[in-house]
């Protein structure tokens, strides 16, 4: 425990910017719906958090190498922390747009700067422990942080002031907790064409991935707001499929480091895209339902991330993995970009259902996606597989944190 009683402050700082994080999210979907915002409005809100989220991941470093952790994190709190406050101030679309643009820069930034740190101070020893506390930090904050809408409520300023508060908090163990400052990260070298080349189905998958848990995360909440649910519910909504993506993805990753791993990436894609279906046809509009259904959606939809990105890596030679999980990080974020705009112009077109039918469609295509790889080329055998690793989507820098278990036998070509 004194190995990692130094890095407590990282990751109760974590946990404030994580929960802050994903209340907003949901926040800017409920408010916006009550402001009278369309949903392809609120898609449309959606997507510039990702694509400001998209550079941020790929631009911090020069910030840390030039003025320091410390300092980059301090002016990137900063300007979250007044983005929270300018959403209410100025309930306009476009303004909101713009915010979410910024805020999705500077929290990709406070992420990076954040595990980068952590990535410093970690030892082999340590690593699956800080790892697995980081995991806890996360679920925990993001879904409890959920609950605080309806205590507080979404009318008012009082809510948004919370999320300021929680931002600047941030600050605190960060600046009081460590006086190091480690040596910034090298720069991520992209190569999307070799990383395509190593594995095109998880490239493809983590596109869908993104179209599917963008959607989802951005505009779940306005499913849920339309059907009749009640603050409380909608909040209920969005975590239990949360929770159900946090409590199956180890039993998958178990699965797929037996077993084909594309199989388990099929049987995941149909499991998500009959769940999807059942929530489109089958829950209407009944709380207890939709609950047990987006449940099972989460379980299979959310770790679908990281068993594509386990099937790149057991195709990945050992000087390849930060690259390649970069690049995947890419792949997603494009997806992410594009699949609240997508999904928002269906919910117009067809009601707050078909959020689920966009989203059955999308897992859909990739299934044959799956199916054509699987005959195309060849399973990697089970003593060339690493070990499953459940990756966070909050930086470039997970991956190196996380490590790469050594295969357990290296390949010979």
């Amino acid at each position: 425990m004194s190995s990692i009683r130094p890095l407590i402050p990282l990751l109760l700082a974590a946990g404030i910017l994580l929960g802050g994080n994903g209340l907003q999210g949901t926040l800017i979907a409920l408010r916006g719906a009550q402001e009278g915002f369309s949903p392809a409005t609120i898609g449309f809100i959606g997507t510039t958090y990702f694509a400001g989220f998209l550079i941020g991941c790929f631009t911090i470093t020069p910030m840390m190498k030039e003025i320091g952790h410390v300092r980059s994190f301090a002016t990137l709190a900063a300007i979250a922390s007044v983005g929270a406050l300018v959403l209410i101030l100025f309930i306009n679309p476009f303004v909101w747009a713009g915010v979410r643009f910024v805020n999705g820069f500077a929290f990709a930034g406070l992420f990076t700067v954040m595990e980068a740190w952590l990535h410093a101070g970690v030892s082999n020893e340590n690593r699956a422990r800080v790892l697995a506390i980081y995991r806890v930090v996360d679920i925990g904050s993001v879904t409890g942080a959920q609950f605080l809408i309806p205590i507080i409520g979404i009318e008012g300023f009082a809510i948004f002031a919370l999320m300021s508060i929680m931002t600047t908090l941030s600050l605190v163990p960060v600046c009081l907790g460590d006086r190091s400052n480690p040596k910034p990260p090298e720069n991520v070298k992209l190569d999307l064409k070799r990383s395509w080349a190593i594995s095109p189905l998880a490239a493809i998958g983590c596109i869908a991935v993104g179209v599917t848990n963008s959607s989802f995360r951005t505009l779940s909440p306005v499913y849920a707001e339309q059907i009749g649910m009640s603050v409380a519910d909608v909040v209920t909504f969005v975590s239990a499929g949360i929770i159900g993506g946090a409590l199956v993805q180890y039993p998958l990753g178990y699965l797929s480091d037996r077993w084909d791993r594309r199989s388990v990436i099929l049987t995941t894609s149909a499991g998500a895209m009959i769940a999807a279906l059942a929530l489109a046809f089958l829950a209407g509009t009944t709380p207890l339902a939709n609950f047990v259904y987006v449940f099972v959606f989460g379980s299979f939809a959310m770790p679908m991330f990281s068993l594509c990105a386990a099937h790149a890596n057991d195709r990945a030679g050992p000087s390849e993995y930060v690259m390649l999980n970069a690049a995947l990080m890419l792949f997603y974020s494009v997806g992410a970009i594009g699949g609240p705009v997508a999904a928002s112009w269906t919910m117009e077109s067809f009601g707050p259902n078909a959020l689920f039918m966009f989203n059955a469609s999308v897992y859909l295509v990739f299934i044959f996606i799956v199916l054509y790889r699987m005959q195309a080329r060849s399973g990697v055998p089970a003593e060339r597989r690493g070990r499953f690793i459940a990756l966070l989507r909050t930086s470039t820098i997970f991956a190196r944190l996380a490590g790469r278990p050594q295969r357990r036998k290296r390949d010979e070509d």
